[in-house]
C-alpha cells in the first residue's frame, strides 16, 4: 500500500523526499497529503529550493495516518482469518506538487527504484489498490494514471469533483456523502437559531460546491451571510501580500457581530494563522469570541513553530468529524513499536526531530545542538495538536480503507479458489472493483464498513465540541449525531462547553438581537433580510417572548393583549344586568313610568264618564294606555343574560307595541280631522265617524307590523351571541338581530307611522274644535321623531352593553314623551280642576 502526502499550497513540485517501502506478495499504493508544508525562509541559494528541502515544515500529526497503514496491515497479515498465506506490502511516498505527483503514481507501475512503466525486469510492485489522497486535487491528479489501469482508488479526505463518468469508477470514498454533511450543518444553525454567519471557503473545486449547496439553502432556512471569504491557494514568494490578505480577513471577521464562522478547509492552519496575529503583534484589535465551525476535512494540527501558540481562541469550537470509534490495539501498537528499528521508514527520522524539538546527532559533523533525539522520547507526551494516541477521523478512513481492501481480496481469493485459479498474484487491480463494491465487514471496532452502489462509505457524522486547555492539549466531546442520510440530527445542547467570552450561555449569531417581547420586526432597507428593527406591536396583538417574527400575534377570542402587549389576559363576560347601577337604574325608571301609565289608565278608567274622556275616545285613549303600558315594560326585557326566548321577544315585542300605540295616535289624528271636517254643512262625512274607522286604523298598521316581524322570525330571527371583538377587553353576551335588514325595516315602518301621524296632526293642529288635541300629538310625534333620529348614530357609535342602555333610554324617552304630551294636560284637568271636566264648561271656553 502506498500513502504520498500532498500540499494544500501551492508550490513548484519540488523533488520526492522520503518513501517508506515494505514488501509483500501484494502491494497497495496511494497518495495521501503532504507530510511537509512549504513555508518558510524565502531565499533561496543553489538549487530554487534548497532552503525548503534542508527545513521543511513538518505536518507533525499527519505521521499518525502512516501509523494507521501500518498497524492495519500488521493486523490483517497476523490474522490468519483474513488473506491466509497472503502478505500485504505497502508503498509510502510523499510528494510536492501536480509533477510529482504524477512521478509518485508512475513509480506504482514500474520496477523499484526505476520509472519505466509496462516494462518488466527485476522485481515487481504486484500493485492491487491505491489509497489517496486526503486532499481532492491530489487524487483527481493520480486518477489521470490510475483510469487507464483501473486501478481503485480509495480517498479518505475530501471527495473528488470527476466530470468525467469513467474515471468516477475508479473512486472509492472513505467519506460519507458531503450533502449529508451540509444538511447537518444547515440543521445545526437552525437548532441554535444562528441566522447570522460567517463563512471561510477553500478556492477551489470543493469550495465551490460547498458554497454552491450551502447558500442556496441559506434564505430557505432564514439564515444570512454576513461575511465570505474564500481561503485562497497561494505560494512562498508572496508571503507580504499573503500576511495583508490575512490581515483584511482578520479584521473583517472580528469586527462583524457574527458570532459563528463555518470553515470549509482541511487543515486548520490558515485559522490559527489568523487568529495567532495578535499574539505575534501584527494587529492591536484582540480577537472576539467565535464559534468555529469545521467540516470533517479540517484537522487540528499544528507545526513545529506553533508549538507555543495559544489554542483557547478556538475552545469552544463544533465540527463536523465522520464517524469514527476507538480501535482496539492501536494505542498498544504506538506505546511498544520499535520506530528505529524500521530501515525502510524514511519520514520518521524528520518526524521525530519536528515533534520532539530536537536533532539526531551526527558523528561526522560536529555541531551542538540545545536539545538531542535520543529515540527513548514517548509520543503520548506530545500535544494533541501535533499527536494524538486515539486512532481518529482521516487515520480511522485509512485504517478501514486497508481492511475494505484485504476483504476485497479475501473475496476474490474464495472466488477463484472456487473456479481453481489459486494464484492471488496473476489477478489484475481492475477485478477487484467488483467485490470492492459487494464487500460488507464488521472493524475491530464493532462497527459494520460497506460501500453504497456510488461507491461512498455509508457513516454518519459526529458532532465534536473542542474543549481546549492552557497546556496545549484538548478533549474531543461528542456532542451529537447526523444520521448517514443527513436527516436524523441530534444535539444535547447541555454537554456543549463554549467559548469563554460568551459566558457559559448559547451564543447568539444574529443580525439584529431579538425584538422584546411587545415587539416585531421590519426589514432594513438595502439590508440582507436577517437585519431588522424592532417596532411595537399593531393594536390588538402581542408578542409574548424575545423573537424574531415579521408580525406580532393574535390572542385567543377569549384574551386580550395586556398594555405592553407582551402578554393575554382573560377578557370579562359583560351584559347589562340588574346588579350594576346602570341596568338597575333603567329597570326602575321602566317601572316607575309602568305605574304612571297605570295610574293615568285608572285615573281615565274612573273618570270614563266624564266629557274629557268622552271627547277622546275612550277606545283609542284604553287601548294607547295599555300599549304605551306595554312599552315600558318591554324594556325589562333588555336587562340580564340574553337568552334565546328572551332575544326572540326582546325586539318583536317592542316593535309590536310601539307600531300599535303610534297606530292609536295616528287613528287618533284621523279622528280629529274627520270629526272637524264633518261639523262642515253638507259634509258626507259624518257616514265616516265612529269606532270602527279607528279600530280598523289600528288593527291594519299593526298588521303589516306584524307581517314584518313574522318574516323576520322566519328568514333570520335573533339569538343569542357572544361578541368577542367589539371590545377589546370584554365578552358581550348580546343578543343578535340576525338580519340587520328587518331590524330596521321596523323601526323604519315605525318611523313611517310616527311621521305620518306627525303630518297629520300639524295639518290640524289649528282646527276650531274644542276637544281637538292636534296640538299635544304633534308636540308628542315630534318628541318621537326626535328620540328616534338621535338613536341610529348613538346606537351605531356604542358597543357593548351601552348599546343595550342607548336603546332602552331610547324606548323609555319615546314612550315617556308620548305619555307626557297627550295625557298629562287631560290628567290636570281631571284630577286637578275637574270642574273644567264638563261640556258646558268647555263649550263656554270655546266661546
Amino acid at each position: 500500500m502506498t500513502i504520498t502526502y500532498n500540499k494544500c499550497i501551492t508550490i513548484d513540485p519540488f523533488p520526492i523526499l522520503h518513501k517508506y517501502y515494505e514488501p509483500g506478495d501484494i502491494s497497495i499504493s496511494d497518495i495521501v497529503p503532504q507530510i511537509f508544508r512549504p513555508y518558510g525562509p524565502t531565499n533561496f541559494s543553489d538549487h530554487p529550493y534548497q532552503s525548503m528541502i534542508d527545513e521543511p515544515l513538518v505536518h507533525i500529526k499527519t505521521y499518525q495516518h502512516i501509523l494507521a497503514l501500518i498497524f492495519a496491515v500488521e493486523q490483517i497479515n497476523r490474522n490468519h482469518q483474513i488473506l491466509p498465506n497472503i502478505t500485504l506490502g505497502f508503498h509510502i511516498f510523499d510528494n510536492y506538487g501536480p509533477r510529482w505527483t504524477y512521478h509518485a503514481t508512475m513509480e506504482l507501475f514500474s520496477t523499484q527504484k526505476k520509472v519505466i512503466p509496462n516494462y518488466e525486469y527485476g522485481i515487481q510492485n504486484n500493485l492491487i489498490s491505491v489509497i489517496g489522497d486526503h486532499y481532492s486535487e491530489t487524487s483527481v491528479q493520480m486518477a489521470n494514471i490510475l483510469g487507464i489501469y483501473k486501478v481503485p482508488q480509495l480517498t479518505y479526505g475530501s471527495s473528488p469533483v470527476m466530470n468525467d463518468k469513467d474515471k468516477s469508477l475508479s473512486f472509492y470514498q472513505m467519506v460519507p456523502n458531503e450533502a449529508y454533511q451540509y444538511k447537518g450543518i444547515l440543521q445545526l444553525l437552525v437548532h441554535f437559531r444562528w441566522t447570522w454567519v460567517g463563512i471561510f471557503a477553500k478556492d477551489d473545486d470543493s469550495g465551490e460546491r460547498f458554497l454552491h449547496t450551502i447558500l442556496a439553502e441559506f434564505p430557505l432556512k432564514g439564515i444570512c451571510v454576513a461575511f465570505l471569504k474564500r481561503i485562497i491557494i497561494f505560494t512562498i514568494s508572496d508571503f507580504i501580500d499573503i500576511l495583508k490578505w490575512i490581515l483584511g480577513i482578520y479584521n473583517v471577521s472580528m469586527k462583524s457581530n457574527a458570532n459563528v464562522v463555518v470553515v470549509y478547509e482541511e487543515t486548520i492552519l490558515f485559522l490559527r494563522w489568523m487568529l495567532y496575529l495578535p499574539e505575534a503583534g501584527l494587529v492591536t484589535m484582540k480577537p472576539k469570541g467565535k464559534v468555529w465551525v469545521m467540516t470533517a476535512q479540517m484537522e487540528l494540527t499544528a507545526n513545529h513553530y506553533e508549538r507555543q501558540w495559544d489554542i483557547q481562541t478556538i475552545h469552544g469550537a463544533l465540527s463536523f468529524n465522520i464517524h469514527s470509534n476507538k480501535v482496539r490495539g492501536f494505542q498498544h501498537f504506538l506505546q511498544t513499536r520499535k520506530h528505529f528499528l524500521i530501515k525502510e521508514d524514511g519520514f520518521i527520522k524528520d518526524f521525530w526531530e519536528k515533534a520532539f524539538d530536537c536533532e539526531f546527532q551526527d558523528p561526522s559533523v560536529s555541531k551542538k545542538t540545545e536539545e538531542i533525539c535520543t529515540g527513548a522520547e514517548k509520543l503520548e507526551t506530545l500535544p494533541g495538536t501535533f499527536f494524538e494516541m486515539n486512532m481518529i477521523g482521516h487515520s480511522y478512513n485509512i485504517y478501514n480503507a486497508v481492511y475494505f481492501v484485504a476483504h476485497a481480496l479475501h473475496a476474490m481469493k474464495s472466488d477463484r479458489s472456487k473456479r481453481g485459479a489459486l494464484n492471488l498474484q496473476d489477478q489484475q487491480p481492475w477485478q477487484l472493483h467488483h467485490y470492492l463494491k459487494c464487500v460488507s465487514f464488521n472493524n475491530s471496532a464493532g462497527e459494520e464498513v460497506y460501500f453504497n452502489q456510488k461507491g461512498e462509505l455509508i457513516a454518519g457524522f459526529d458532532i465534536i465540541n473542542w474543549v481546549t486547555f492552557p497546556n496545549q492539549t484538548f478533549q474531543r466531546v461528542k456532542v451529537g449525531t447526523v444520521d448517514p442520510q443527513g436527516i436524523v440530527f441530534t444535539v444535547d445542547n447541555d454537554a456543549i462547553t463554549w467559548h469563554s467570552s460568551f459566558n457559559k450561555t448559547l451564543p447568539l449569531s444574529l443580525c439584529t438581537d431579538s425584538c422584546h417581547p411587545g415587539y416585531s420586526r421590519r426589514k432594513q432597507d438595502q439590508k440582507e433580510f436577517c437585519c431588522y428593527d424592532c417596532v411595537a406591536c399593531p393594536e390588538g396583538k402581542m408578542s409574548s417572548q424575545y423573537a424574531d417574527r415579521d408580525d406580532c400575534t393574535e390572542c385567543p377570542d377569549d384574551q386580550y393583549p395586556n398594555k405592553d402587549q407582551d402578554s393575554c389576559l382573560p377578557k370579562i363576560v359583560t351584559f347589562l344586568s340588574y346588579e350594576e347601577p346602570l341596568g338597575v337604574t333603567l329597570a326602575i325608571l321602566a317601572l316607575s313610568f309602568s305605574m304612571v301609565t297605570a295610574l293615568v289608565l285608572r285615573t281615565f278608567m274612573k273618570h270614563h264618564d266624564t266629557a274629557i274622556v268622552k271627547a277622546n275616545n275612550q277606545y283609542l285613549t284604553y287601548t294607547l294606555l295599555f300599549s304605551l303600558l306595554l312599552c315600558f315594560l318591554c324594556a325589562l326585557l333588555f336587562i340580564g343574560p340574553p337568552q334565546k326566548v328572551i332575544c326572540l321577544l326582546r325586539q318583536i315585542s317592542f316593535g309590536m307595541v310601539f307600531s300599535v300605540a303610534v297606530s292609536c295616535i295616528l287613528a287618533k289624528t284621523i279622528t280629529v280631522v274627520l270629526a272637524f271636517m264633518a261639523t262642515k254643512p253638507g259634509s258626507n262625512m259624518r257616514k265616516w265617524m265612529g269606532k270602527s274607522l279607528a279600530r280598523s286604523i289600528v288593527f291594519f298598521c299593526s298588521l303589516i307590523q306584524a307581517a314584518i316581524c313574522a318574516m323576520w322570525l322566519a328568514t333570520s330571527p335573533p339569538f343569542p351571541d357572544a361578541d368577542m371583538h367589539s371590545v377589546t377587553e370584554e365578552i358581550i353576551l348580546e343578543c343578535n338581530e340576525g338580519s340587520v335588514v328587518m331590524f330596521y325595516c321596523v323601526l323604519c315602518y315605525m318611523g313611517f307611522l310616527a311621521f305620518v301621524s306627525f303630518t297629520v296632526a300639524f295639518q290640524a293642529r289649528k282646527l276650531p274644535d274644542s276637544f281637538n288635541e292636534a296640538k299635544f300629538i304633534t308636540f308628542s310625534m315630534f318628541v318621537f321623531c326626535s328620540v328616534w333620529l338621535s338613536f341610529v348614530p348613538t346606537y351605531l357609535s356604542t358597543k357593548g352593553k351601552y348599546m343595550v342602555a342607548v336603546e332602552i333610554f331610547s324606548i323609555l324617552c319615546s314612550t315617556s314623551g308620548l305619555l307626557g304630551c297627550i295625557f298629562l294636560p287631560k290628567c290636570y284637568i281631571i284630577i286637578l280642576k275637574p270642574e273644567l271636566n264638563d261640556k258646558e264648561q268647555l263649550l263656554r271656553r270655546k266661546r
